[in-house]
């Protein structure tokens, strides 16, 4: 739909707070005579919210007290860095923050990228620009990413949703270190529950944090993976199978989940397929 919804958790009362349903775009403008084209990723650092417009290739901000939109980063399709909207992206997917820096996947060229907030700079952080089905270990630049689709911080690391990897990899931000946190060396899909590279992942599309675990929306499983950082160890919180159903832990069902974020106490997650937001406490 092209648009920014806006859920008030107490009441479950939703609007449209940027955006026009059904009208892509690259509007800059107040609400919803702003346009956007296929925003996948959103973060906020209580003030603004970034939202990474994947087909517009662009990073937009939104300030959340006026619904005022403006493009914070990117122009077109491309891999450049730069500052503002001198800088390129390439279908940027996942985006996180925090609170001094943003941290986006750019999906098609296998990369991270690290906006500076303060001054809209924007370099790559990790990943070799244009490598395409390899999944590599390394420091930076050297690291390479197959397909990385989400990204969140424990405020210490990032860690990537590699979608086509099939594995979560975690950045060291101090460093900039890329190791598979969890997942198959070689990529191998599956839904084994265990721990670090012997769990095994389906196209994992999106990762939260709550600081002490991570979150993962495994889209082809149709699960809710739940990882502990201090351990590694991976088990599924809900979901077994595509399908509609509410109901506890694995007696849920998903059908190809591809967003989530937390408030602390619950889970929110996108439920593509169904149409829905569900909530998992």
């Amino acid at each position: 739909n092209h648009t920014i919804r806006k859920i008030v958790i107490s009441t479950g009362v939703t609007t449209t707070i940027a955006g026009a349903a059904g009208s892509g775009g690259t509007t800059d403008g107040t609400g919803t005579s702003a346009r956007f084209y296929y925003p996948t990723g959103i973060t906020t650092d209580g003030t603004n919210l970034y939202v990474a417009d994947r087909n517009n290739h662009r990073i937009r901000k939104i300030v959340i007290s006026s619904g005022a939109v403006t493009t914070f980063a990117g122009s077109s399709a491309g891999t450049g860095d730069g500052t503002g909207t001198s800088a390129q992206f390439n279908k940027p997917q996942g985006i996180t923050t925090d609170g001094t820096n943003l941290y986006t996947v750019s999906f098609m060229s296998n990369t991270v990228r690290k906006i500076v907030i303060s001054t809209g700079v924007v370099t790559t952080f990790a990943g070799t620009v244009g490598s395409a089905w390899t999944s590599a270990d390394g420091t930076g630049v050297s690291a390479e990413f197959n397909w990385p689709g989400g990204i969140t911080t424990d405020g210490t690391n990032l860690y990537v949703a590699e979608i086509a990897g099939r594995k979560i990899r975690q950045i060291v931000i101090s460093s900039g270190v890329v190791t598979t946190f969890a997942g198959g060396p070689g990529g191998g899909g599956g839904s084994t529950d265990a721990t670090g590279t012997s769990a095994r992942f389906s196209n994992p599309e999106a990762i939260t944090s709550d600081g002490t675990n991570l979150y993962v929306a495994d889209t082809q499983n149709h699960r809710i993976r739940k990882i502990v950082i201090s351990s590694g160890v991976v088990t599924t919180l809900a979901g077994s199978s595509s399908g509609n159903t509410d109901a506890t832990g694995t007696s849920a069902q998903f059908a190809q989940p591809h967003g989530i974020t937390t408030d602390g106490t619950s889970l929110y997650v996108t439920d593509r397929l169904n149409d829905k937001v569900r909530k998992i406490d």
